[in-house]
């Protein structure tokens, strides 16, 4: 791959700067940032970032744009919410390539990573189903008490690189159901689909700063956070970064939601579908998004009496993934999001070999050539891992996974819990009631038997222990955006 395979593809404009009230933001005061495309290494837009300044006037308008969007009624608000649905599915290939440029995910895969159209036409349909409730009381027989659910005005989302639009379905259509304005701070790697979606939710009718996206660095995430406007903030991302958000927001106690890191397991069991189990373990292992997804599966537990028949075959599915330039529709693994990322997962490759952590089955070093100036790592497996190593126990986000043993069930279970992460879990197995029992066993939020990580709008997603709290999706994502509220009226 060239450095000029990865030109913008048919005339795509890079949206380059802050949408705020309904606008193109312009002499945003946070300064700018060159965007790398990781693909390459060569620059692909230089942003243009929100400050302080351009934060007040993202929430204020957010706080008049909330008001307007109560006042349309139910209906609209549902009819407008299918709008951009249907938006949303008209500019599919559009935002695949915005992906693409973003961080270098494959395009093959682009146009999954979009959820929002599913989001978007499930919450519509809650906009006018708060689950308000009228319940009796002790005392006078005659006084009614009412329970209902009303929006917190204006929410703060914070979405990470790795899925802007996939936290983007999971929390800006239930927060828009619930009747809230929503200010998006999508992450400075990946702002380009952000920002164009903002747009779209102009251009198909919403009101003018009901949906301000602001990507901005430190001094203006701190101003988002701090914001006495901002009523809940909702975060994904990394441990370190939720622990400097949760004391910021504690100033003015505002609520604040995570959906954090994962180190999640697989267990295979000795009656799996072998090589079903072997091409699921290397997709949702180092392969998709080239491991760089919370949900990957990086710890994978194998019954000791497959062991040998399972590496065979998860080696050859991992071997097989055609690896080069993510523009290219039969690339299937792309590079990781940056130097900085690269060197890091570098690092843990060489400290797990250095101090016999794992044996190095396949991979473990950077790819050369045409790749040279982007930033691939080869899909990496270590085998016989120590589950207390730093490779088993700290989330690496790239291509880089354990393979473990076990010898019962209640072994596998065991290693599969010792870990401060409980996003989610994976079994592969035919017997029934064994997945049954193991699930109801695994510290996670989220099960997957047989099946992919594929996260869907009826489906509350969350962790348990250090991957966070609260959910998306489903009725519980729903009340995560809205507030209760009890009122009692006393009748003669």
């Amino acid at each position: 791959m060239t450095a000029t395979d990865t030109t913008v593809p048919h005339n795509l404009s890079l949206p380059d700067t802050s949408w705020i009230e309904g606008e193109r933001a312009t002499n945003t005061s946070g300064g700018s940032y060159e965007h790398i495309f990781p693909g390459t290494g060569l620059s692909n837009a230089r942003i243009h970032l929100a400050g302080p300044d351009d934060i007040d006037r993202a929430v204020a308008s957010g706080r008049e744009a909330q008001r307007e969007w109560m006042a349309l009624g139910t209906d609209r608000r549902r009819d407008l919410l299918i709008d951009l649905a249907d938006a949303i599915a008209a500019h599919m290939d559009e935002f695949s390539q915005l992906n693409v440029h973003d961080y270098a995910v494959p395009v093959s895969f682009a146009a999954n990573t979009i959820m929002l159209e599913r989001f978007l036409r499930y919450f519509a349909g809650y906009v006018d189903k708060p689950h308000g409730l009228s319940t009796p009381v002790p005392g006078l027989s005659t006084d009614v008490n009412l329970i209902e659910r009303e929006p917190y005005g204006v929410v703060a989302v914070i979405a990470p690189w790795n899925g802007s639009m996939v936290v983007a379905g999971a929390c800006l259509a239930p927060a828009l159901a619930a009747g809230n304005a929503v200010v998006f701070k999508p992450s400075e790697l990946a702002p380009f689909a952000p920002l164009r979606l903002a747009e779209l939710c102009t251009e198909v009718g919403l009101p003018a700063g009901l949906v301000n996206v602001v990507p901005t660095l430190a001094e203006g995430s701190e101003a988002l956070v701090r914001h006495p406007g901002i009523g809940k903030i909702h975060f994904t991302g990394g441990e370190s970064t939720a622990r400097r958000i949760l004391a910021t927001a504690a100033q003015n106690l505002t609520p604040v939601v995570t959906e954090l890191g994962g180190k999640s397991a697989n267990l295979v069991f000795a009656d799996a579908d072998l090589d079903a189990a072997a091409r699921l373990a290397a997709y949702q292992g180092p392969l998709t998004q080239s491991g760089q997804s919370c949900a990957c599966a990086s710890r994978i537990l194998v019954h000791d009496s497959i062991y040998d028949g399972f590496l065979d075959k998860f080696v050859t599915a991992v071997r097989a993934v055609k690896i080069g330039d993510p523009f290219d529709p039969a690339t299937t693994f792309g590079p990781v999001i940056s130097a900085t990322a690269a060197d890091r997962i570098l690092a843990t490759i060489d400290d797990t070999i250095s101090t016999g952590a794992g044996t190095l089955l396949t991979g473990g070093t950077r790819l050369g050539g045409d790749l040279a100036a982007g930033y691939f790592i080869e899909p990496t497996v270590f085998t016989d891992v120590d589950n207390h190593s730093p490779v088993a126990r700290i989330e690496t986000f790239g291509p880089v996974v354990s393979v473990m043993r076990f010898t019962d069930e209640n072994e596998a279970i065991r290693i599969a819990n010792d870990t401060p992460y409980g996003l989610n879990a994976f079994i592969q197995t035919t017997d029934l009631t064994r997945a049954h029992r193991v699930a109801r066993q695994l510290d996670a939020g989220s099960i997957w038997i047989n099946t992919f990580s594929d996260i869907a709008p009826q489906g509350p997603y969350g962790g348990y222990k250090h991957s966070g709290n609260g959910r998306t999706g489903g009725l519980d994502g729903y009340y995560e955006f809205l507030r209760t509220k009890n009122i009692r009226i006393a009748l003669p």
